[in-house]
């Protein structure tokens, strides 16, 4: 049972993880590209990232 929660926990926690990336990914090949502003990839990296990192820290102190 305690296996069966725990896989189900890291298959959302890997979802999470290369969702983040591919935003970070995503955001910087637009400003790299002139398609974005500086100042934006900063708010969307860090709105994004910021609070994906919370809501990750908050899945994993319900799973504690």
């Amino acid at each position: 049972m305690m296996s069966m929660i725990k896989g189900k926990v890291d298959k959302v926690l890997e979802k999470a993880i290369s969702r983040k990336l591919l935003v970070w990914i995503t955001a910087t090949g637009l400003m790299l590209t002139a398609n974005l502003e500086s100042a934006d990839w900063v708010i969307i990296s860090g709105l994004y990232l910021g609070g994906q990192g919370i809501i990750d820290a908050i899945a994993k102190l319900k799973g504690a």
